[in-house]
Order: C-alpha cells, then structure tokens, then sequence
C-alpha cells in the first residue's frame, strides 16, 4: 500500500515537471523596448534675397577688325618696319617697298603736264589775238573756231596729264605699307628682300584689333524673347567669359550684349547673338573658345537653398524640415534651378532644412545634426593616415 502511495506521488511529479517545461519553452518572450537611433544630418537655413537669373553657351572670341597687310604695287620689299607680336596705330608704317620707278613715272607725268601746259598759254594767247581780228574781219570765223578747238584740246591734255600725276602720287604711297587698324601684328610670312606681286596669294602679315573684342555666341531659340528685352533694356545685359565650366572656371572678361542675328539656325534651333568685352589685359584672344553667361533677369526676395536641398518624389518636390530633433515633409515648388542654387516657394526664410542625409529620412524620423567637416581637417586627416600606413 505504501509502495502505490510513492508511485502516484511519482507520477504526479513528473507530471507537474513537464508541464512546467511544456510552459517555460512556448511562453511569449518579453521584447526590450528600445529607442530609435536618430540619422546623422547637416542642416543649412533658408535665405531670402535677390537672385540673378543665368543663362549659358559656349562661345567664339572673334576680332571687330583683322586686316591681311598684302601690296598692292609690285616691288622689292627693301624694310620692315614692325616686328612680330607688335601692338601698332591706324596710320602707323609697317613696310616699305622700292619706288624707283614709280618715281620716275611721276617725274615724267610732271614734265608732261609742263609741256602741255606751255602750249596751252600760248595757244590761248593766240586765241585772245584772234578774237580781236575777228571784230573786223580780218581773219575768218572758220580760223578762229580752229584755235577754240586746239585751246580745248590742249586744256584736256593738262587734265590728262594731272591725272597721271595723280596716280603716279596713288602707286607712290601704296609703296609705304600703313596700318589700317590699331591692333596686333600676326606672324611674319615675308622677309626683306623679297619681290613682292600683287597676285601674291599670302600677305606680309596680319593686324589683329584685340581690344576691344567680339564673342559670338548660340543661346536657344526659346531664349529669343528675353534677348529682346535685354536689347530694349536702358541698361545694355552684362555677359561674362569663362574659361571652363560657367561661373566655376576662370573670369576673362565682363562685357555687355550688342547684337542678335537677324534669323535663327534652323539646322540647330538656335540664335546667334554678340557681345563686346574690354579687353586691355588680352585675356580673351581671337579663335578661342569660351563659355558665356549672360544675366536673363533678377529674382526679388526669393528663398534661396542649395541644388542638394530639393528631393524629387513621385509627383513632386519636397524638403525635409527640422522641427526640434526631428523631421517633417514639406511639398515644395521649384521656380528656378542651375548648378549653384535653387530657388524655391513653400517654405518660409530662415527655416532649418535638411541638406545632407536625406536618404536615411522619413517623415516624422529623430535627426542629430553635425557639422561639415572642413577641407583642411579633411587633407590634415588624408596625411596623417597616409604618414601611419608608412
């Protein structure tokens, strides 16, 4: 009797343990809970000022006047007078050619003048005479018509022979070469001592006028109307050169817009227009190839933010706000955009948006903002590292 009391007793054990360890294993496990781990941002505030608007294209520096120096009389080129790269004023002489003979026929024409000049005095003289005899008939009418004739004719003699004056004097000057324009002297494609044709095909040299300078420029057809007004404007439009990539790379010169071209490029969809740029530092050089911008208009009291700033969604712009530690969607609208800056309306000046990290974001998500590490921490850190793996 005792013994069945121990084995129910046992039983009755070893039942109540597995149900323990039924319970222990499938009881629901009790999760932590834990705070969301707030994203890393950087942060910049909105800004509201006036903002030019740009446009730009790329562009050719072209010379207002470039003149090849040829002959025009044929001849023995005995001096140059400049040299290479030399800057020269209209009027200035830059070459010489031998004029002996030139000379000569100017000589010769001259003595010819005198000669028919004497023999027109005194034909006219004798023409005086006649008429007087013709009062009373003591030549006849036919006589005195002969002598008219010959004082007319002797009169177009002189004027013939001044006018071979005249173009001796003409060839005569074209022996000394002058500057037509101010400008540079190109490189030299003659040298002295040299016969020189006026059916030569190469000139001497050229003179190139680089200040001021041209820029030709393509902008899209679509651009026309705004090209108008810039033209109708009091105030003529500033157009800048650079050297690379717009306003990133390297200023040549500031000048202000002259000229559209009177049709548009139908192979292209384009228009041509013309600027005029100072150019005493000669930063800008005929032939070469330049991008402009031009100011198209100015935005007043617009809310300026950073190209990054602006997420495009489905149907949309958006922009995360800082609200306290964390951040909220707010629907933008974009009014003007280009690689330095956007500028946008939905949001109020001197609110704090998110510009670096968005990807991490969602409505409603905890931030912690840091800073920007500046470039100089950034290359100190570069070389430090580089001096440790060494």
């Amino acid at each position: 009797m005792p013994n069945r009391k121990k084995s129910v007793l046992g039983v009755a054990v070893l039942v109540v343990l597995v149900a323990v360890g039924i319970w222990a294993v499938k009881r629901p496990v009790e999760k932590k809970v834990s705070a969301p781990t707030a994203v890393p941002v950087q942060v910049i505030h909105v800004v509201r000022q006036d903002v030019p608007r740009y446009m730009t294209g790329i562009g050719s520096v072209l010379s207002l006047q470039s003149v090849v120096i040829r002959t025009q009389v044929d001849g023995i080129l005995t001096r140059l007078a400049v040299k290479e790269g030399q800057q020269v004023k209209t009027g200035d002489l830059l070459a010489t050619i031998d004029d002996r003979s030139i000379r000569a026929a100017l000589e010769q024409a001259k003595a010819q003048l005198s000669q028919s000049q004497a023999q027109l005095d005194v034909a006219e003289v004798d023409l005086k005479r006649y008429k007087l005899l013709t009062v009373d008939n003591s030549i006849s009418r036919q006589q005195f018509d002969q002598q008219q004739a010959l004082v007319n004719q002797l009169k177009a003699t002189v004027l013939g022979n001044q006018a071979s004056i005249n173009a001796s004097q003409v060839q005569l000057s074209f022996t000394q070469i002058r500057s037509p324009v101010t400008g540079r002297v190109g490189i030299r494609n003659v040298d002295e001592g040299n016969f020189l044709r006026v059916s030569d095909a190469t000139g001497l040299f050229s003179v190139t006028q680089i200040d001021p300078v041209s820029v030709e420029f393509s902008l899209p057809q679509q651009m026309l109307p705004t090209l108008h007004d810039l033209l109708a404007s009091p105030d003529p439009a500033k157009v800048n050169a650079y050297m690379g990539e717009g306003a990133t790379g390297t200023l040549l010169g500031e000048g202000k817009l002259t000229l559209i071209d009177n049709q548009v490029t139908a192979t292209t969809g384009t228009i041509r227009a013309k600027a005029v740029f100072n150019n005493a530092a000669e930063k800008l050089w005929p032939g070469q190839l330049v991008t402009v911008r031009i100011q198209t208009a100015i935005d007043r009291d617009a809310l300026k933010v950073p190209p990054q700033v602006v997420q495009r969604g489905i149907d949309q712009h958006y922009v995360y706000r800082v609200k306290g530690d964390v951040v909220e969607v707010v629907p933008v609208k974009v009014l003007y955009q280009d690689s330095d800056l956007t500028l946008i309306s939905g949001v109020n000046a001197d609110d704090v948006l998110v510009s670096d990290g968005q990807s991490r974001l969602k409505n409603g998500a905890r931030i912690e903002v840091i800073k920007a590490q500046p470039v100089d921490t950034l290359a100190d850190a570069a070389t430090g590292a580089a001096g440790a793996a060494k």
